[in-house]
């Protein structure tokens, strides 16, 4: 396969002035926490000019705490020109310089009132100047980039098939924090892979020549894992010179690995698998949870008992069904529903999927079917811990897909239960509800399960409840 990169990417590729941008950053930081103060003295129509130099004299303090917090949080360092957004962190940091100003304001009284109003109108306002300034810094460095413009410069010593990965990589995720340059190899031309040789730029002399003239600030050895020797003897030499000098690991482990290194005993690893909701997130969901089932039980209790005597009075049997399905770690649970079926033709292991004009379903039941109004006894499940609103739905543990069960059908089917099942789902408000006939319906639904592990957030959460009442009403795949 040939590289994805051209010879002029590389023979102009040419440093930032990365001074200039981190000072550009601070000013921006600055202002965008300092002027919205004057915003609020025009609102507020302050006249009194001792009054006017306090307001000012904080807001001057919260220009200078933002760029303290922001460099504390690291916003200043590497992480400032990669192609990442920074949501999380620039909130965070704004948040926690917005709280010192508020400290500083409580505990020395630097002006005599500060409405809540106004209060949230100055944090609301920086907060979005510095996600709009970070919106347009990310255009800048892409522009810098098409134009050959990187922060760092880089080699890879080592034109190696590893070597050849990670240039793939790099350039097919350009970020201007890593121009790449080309590669070192000791080794005769002749020796090294066609595909690399045009971008050969020299061996480990001419490396350390262009070390020495400030040409190259990071070197990448991708050299083979048992070229034991040849690896310590470079590292060697590196270690003598003012650069950073980075081990690649496999570019292959990365297929099944997540981008992320952890440290076990000190032993930095590649992570290959964790668990989807850590720290605080599972309290989140699970007050995120007993909040919602609780005002959902209290608003829709009316239906729910006029839902109870229609089953009563349209058929024998008790009006809540029972039925095992797999839960939270592969774990069996009991779900709870309406009765929908005649309960001396129920199902209790969901053997055989109800389908069109299903005989075992009552007149009550097909209505309660076709509305999901059968899946509301769930919120008591929600309420007990075993479900949550949000996540994969529960599946019964004898249902399948053209006849095949689902284990089977989808080699991931299991990694849904890595989180608690839910009443409704992402799979569920793209179209993907009622039977699983064929093989392609299993296989999608389990594709937006696992998407919606790994993107979970509340905001995820929130987007699904609000799609779901709409996406019930518009689907026709319950039975």
């Amino acid at each position: 396969m040939q590289l994805p990169f051209s010879d002029a990417l590389f023979s102009n590729t040419r440093p930032a002035v990365t001074r200039w941008s981190r000072l550009m950053a601070r000013v921006f930081h600055f202002c965008a926490a300092m002027c919205p103060a004057v915003l609020i003295l025009w609102l507020m129509q302050v006249s009194d000019v001792s009054v006017i130099r306090t307001y000012l004299a904080l807001a001057a303090a919260a220009g200078l705490l933002t760029v303290l917090v922001f460099n504390a949080f690291g916003l200043y360092g590497r992480q400032m020109f990669n192609n990442r957004l920074l949501l999380r962190s620039t909130v965070v940091a704004w948040s926690a310089s917005f709280g010192l100003v508020l400290l500083l304001h409580t505990l020395f009284r630097v002006i005599a009132y500060l409405p809540v109003r106004m209060a949230l109108l100055w944090y609301l306002v920086t907060l979005l100047l510095l996600l709009l300034g970070r919106l347009l810094m990310l255009v800048f460095f892409q522009r810098r980039i098409r134009q050959g413009h990187f922060v760092g410069r880089s080699v890879i010593l080592g034109a190696t098939e590893n070597g050849g990965r990670l240039a793939r990589h790099m350039l097919q995720n350009a970020d201007i924090g890593s121009g790449l340059l080309g590669f070192i190899d000791d080794r005769k031309p002749e020796r090294i892979d066609p595909q690399l040789r045009p971008q050969l730029i020299g061996n480990f002399a001419l490396l350390e020549e262009l070390i020495r003239n400030n040409e190259v600030d990071q070197v990448l050895m991708a050299l083979p894992v048992n070229a034991e020797s040849r690896n310590h003897h470079y590292a060697g030499l590196l270690h003598k010179m003012p650069v950073q000098v980075f081990l690649v690991p496999e570019m292959q482990a990365f297929n099944y690995a997540l981008p992320r290194v952890a440290e076990i005993s000190d032993v930095p690893m590649l992570v290959v698998s964790e668990p989807p909701l850590q720290g605080w997130a599972p309290a989140y969901k699970r007050a995120e949870d007993v909040v919602l089932a609780s005002l959902a039980l209290l608003l829709l209790s009316p239906l729910m008992l006029l839902t109870a005597i229609a089953i009563k009075l349209d058929s024998r049997g008790p009006v809540l069904f029972k039925q095992r399905r797999y839960g939270y770690n592969h774990q069996l649970i009991e779900v709870y529903k309406f009765r929908s079926m005649y309960h001396d033709q129920r199902d209790m292991n969901a053997a055989v999927q109800t389908r069109v004009g299903d005989p075992r379903v009552t007149r009550v039941g097909r209505l309660i079917r076709k509305s999901s109004i059968d899946e509301l006894p769930q919120l008591f499940n929600v309420l007990a811990g075993s479900m949550s609103m949000v996540g994969p739905r529960p599946h019964a543990t004898a249902t399948k897909a053209a006849d095949i069960s689902f284990e089977e059908a989808v080699a991931d089917y299991v990694a849904r239960h890595k989180v608690k099942p839910g009443i409704t789902g992402l799979a569920q408000v793209h179209g993907y509800r009622g039977e699983t006939d064929t093989l392609e319906k299993i296989q999608k639904r389990v594709e937006y399960d696992l998407a919606y592990i790994e993107n979970w957030s509340l905001g995820l959460d929130l987007f699904i409840l609000l799609r779901t009442l709409p996406a019930v009403l518009s689907m026709k795949a319950a039975y």
